[in-house]
């Protein structure tokens, strides 16, 4: 029976097929690492295998990161039919474009995590446990909290609205074949979420190394979980805790649109590495899907800045962000389309423009995290709402500084959107927000009709979280009846 298999594979540890079907993913990257872990250095080999599934163009190689802008109204297609489209249209079912590549590639990236937990638990209980194999512990529960936390944003009810809904599965230990995991509540997965991150954090190290998880990376992802849980105290002292170790630093308005040229910047606190050698999806790369067709061959042009985004962006036409936006091809004036991430220069300091690295969590929003949480605290702290606003809106240097008179949320959603543009945040700021999202279908040309959902919608629209594909539901029918509601 081809059902779930994702925790058999921990008992035997490694299996080496691979399947598509619902959980019965089996990792296909440091199959012989993840067979043999019983040291820190395999461990490390572990860890890097799982860092470098991560950027699979079904997670933050690509989709992911699209997902957000897309449906969150920051993203605007030119035309239908050149890729990924039904993000935007939200053209879904369970049996087309359900991006079932999500659920699959993320619980594959769990399962490694799972593996590598199963094996550091079997190590220390030998006897012969160390620092670094806790760190790797650390890191591997840090990775399995984040993924938790994209899988039920895109698969849930945001928290604040119906947290006893439906959620993902949770898969923690090693089940018998025949299991049929069930989904579990919002809540019971925002609560797995705290627990794997409160339980890493004392085992992580401090020290920033490139392309790993410390300390600050766990912190960092608490502030943004309890953001979106609404626990605005914690959420402020985690991400002050990040922001006073100093251990990273806000670029300068001079240095901001150079540091998409550079990799492992000194605000990034998650960045996912690619290499020209491994894991570069070249064509079918996030940088690729953001460029003007004919740009550079196989660039198509498929998302492109909406009016709406550059209306919020022309608040000042001497905002430093414009540095990372170019032309699109709707006219040699408009510049929607986005650089980020072929190096701004489309090379940077590697010889591939695609293989640019996945900034996943960056020290500015961590600092309009701070401002928001500041602000919803029950006796509002504006003036920390202010000094945390006010360092990310100084890349618009002719828009006023916030004051205690001034500053709103919308003025930190707003900023949100101009500093995390392209960066998988949008839709789920609207969605946690409960605001309504407004799409700019009338620029795409050849006109067309926006069947599948309507210009403005908001979180009760159906089609804001995605269906459980067919081909899970055959695979493991006791979640037939917990699929989304009206698929």
């Amino acid at each position: 029976m081809r059902k779930i298999k994702i925790l058999t594979a921990l008992l035997s540890v490694i299996l080496l097929a691979s399947c598509d079907d619902f959980l019965d993913v089996k990792p296909s990257d440091s199959s012989a690492a993840e067979s043999s872990i019983t040291n820190a250095a395999d461990a490390k080999v572990a860890i890097n295998g799982l860092m470098r599934k991560m950027t699979s163009s079904d997670y933050y190689g690509r989709n992911f990161m699209l997902y957000a802008d897309a449906k969150g109204g920051d993203f605007a297609i030119r035309s239908q039919g050149r890729g990924l489209d039904a993000l935007y249209t939200f053209n879904h079912s369970a049996s087309s474009n359900s991006y079932s590549g999500f659920w699959s590639q993320i619980y594959n990236c769990i399962l490694q995590s799972n593996n590598l937990l199963l094996n550091i638990e079997k190590i220390e209980a030998d006897g012969k446990g160390s620092a670094a194999l806790s760190d790797y512990k650390g890191q591997a529960l840090t990775a399995r909290a984040l993924m938790y936390f994209d899988l039920v944003r895109l698969y849930g009810k945001p928290y604040n609205m119906d947290k006893e809904s439906f959620g993902v599965p949770l898969i923690l230990e090693p089940l018998d074949a025949s299991a049929q995991p069930t989904r579990s509540s919002v809540k019971e997965v925002y609560a797995q979420i705290m627990k794997d991150l409160t339980d890493a954090e004392p085992l992580l190290s401090k020290t920033i190394v490139n392309g790993y998880l410390n300390y600050y990376s766990n912190t960092a992802l608490q502030a943004k979980v309890n953001l979106y849980m609404e626990n605005y105290t914690e959420a402020l002292a985690a991400a002050e805790d990040v922001i006073s170790s100093n251990k990273y630093v806000l670029y300068s308005n001079t240095d901001w649109v150079k540091s998409w040229s550079t990799q492992f910047g000194k605000e990034s606190i998650i960045e996912l590495a690619i290499y020209p050698s491994e894991a570069d999806l070249l064509t079918a790369s996030l940088g690729y899907y953001l460029l003007r067709q004919g740009k550079k061959t196989g660039a198509m042009g498929w998302f492109m800045a909406s009016d709406y985004y550059m209306a919020r962006l022309g608040e000042d036409a001497n905002d430093v962000r414009w540095g990372i936006m170019d032309y699109d091809e709707s006219s040699t004036t408009r510049f929607g389309s986005c650089l980020k991430y072929c190096g701004v220069d489309l090379l940077g300091d590697k010889s591939s423009p695609s293989a640019v690295n996945i900034k996943v969590l960056r020290l500015s929003e961590i600092y309009l995290i701070a401002a928001e949480a500041a602000l919803k605290l029950t006796t509002p702290d504006k003036a920390k709402a202010i000094l945390y606003l006010n360092s990310i809106r100084k890349r618009s240097p002719n828009l006023a500084p916030a004051t205690e008179g001034t500053i709103t949320l919308d003025m930190v959603t707003d900023e949100r959107s101009k500093e995390l543009y392209a960066e998988g945040q949008r839709f789920f700021d609207m969605m946690r927000l409960n605001k309504t999202i407004t799409f700019n279908d009338e620029f795409i040309s050849p006109a067309v009709t926006i069947a599948h959902r309507q210009k403005t919608i908001d979180r009760t629209f159906y089609k804001t979280r995605l269906p459980i594909a067919t081909a899970e539901i055959d695979a493991n029918p006791a979640i037939a009846t917990q699929q989304n509601p009206e698929y």
